[in-house]
């Protein structure tokens, strides 16, 4: 049975975003809002609650998920990024992309993907999720909640909380969020290339 847990999506209260935190330090699977949709998580390099991602979503092992990151310093402890690439991460974080770097070795290799070596990761402009990244002080291995036999991502977290509460263990409760995906842009190799266009505008990218 998973906890319900309304925070504020504003005001966060700190004793509830501590608690979110030691929840996932304990090898949780936890639901929580984004700038973009509802997203599910886990603590970045426990391979328990990863295989439970991987199950709800039903996603093969080569397919990525993604590091949610608070900030740039913290995105470069796991990517490799160019000045050309640094000055496009700081002109669009926090916002609704995702980008595509090649990863360090702080990543770990079943993470990456198998060609490439590279990572997804992004920063979200969401108070919560930005309260519990501070908290954590470490990434978020995450991805859309976007369930089996579904085009977009589940919005009320009550519903959440009713579909997935035998399969998960903690649902923030953060308002409504809205259905749309991040935007993908790869930046490997010193090219700037979109491979998906979802809620960021990518207009400046083409």
């Amino acid at each position: 049975m998973s906890q319900l847990l309304s925070i504020h999506p504003h005001n966060p209260q700190p004793r509830l975003i501590t608690q979110a935190a030691d929840t996932i330090r304990q090898g949780a699977v936890v639901v929580y809002p984004t700038d973009c949709a509802y997203a599910i998580a886990c603590q970045l390099g426990n391979k328990k609650p990863l295989a439970q991602i991987r199950q709800i979503r039903q996603l093969s092992h080569k397919q990525p998920l993604t590091l949610i990151c608070e900030d740039l310093s913290q995105i470069a402890t796991y990517a490799r990024v160019d000045n050309a690439a640094y000055r496009i991460l700081k002109s669009h974080t926090p916002g609704a992309y995702t980008f595509i770097l090649k990863a360090t070795r702080e990543v770990p290799k079943k993470l990456l993907h198998p060609q490439r070596k590279t990572i997804g990761l992004r920063i979200p402009d969401n108070t919560i999720a930005q309260a519990l990244l501070h908290e954590l002080d470490e990434p978020l291995l995450s991805s859309s909640l976007i369930l089996p036999g579904d085009t977009y991502p589940m919005t009320d977290p009550h519903d959440i909380y009713a579909s997935l509460n035998h399969q998960i263990d903690l649902v923030i409760d953060g308002g409504y969020c809205g259905m749309e995906m991040t935007s993908v842009v790869s930046l490997v190799d010193g090219k700037v290339e979109v491979l998906r266009q979802g809620m960021g505008q990518v207009t400046q990218f083409l």
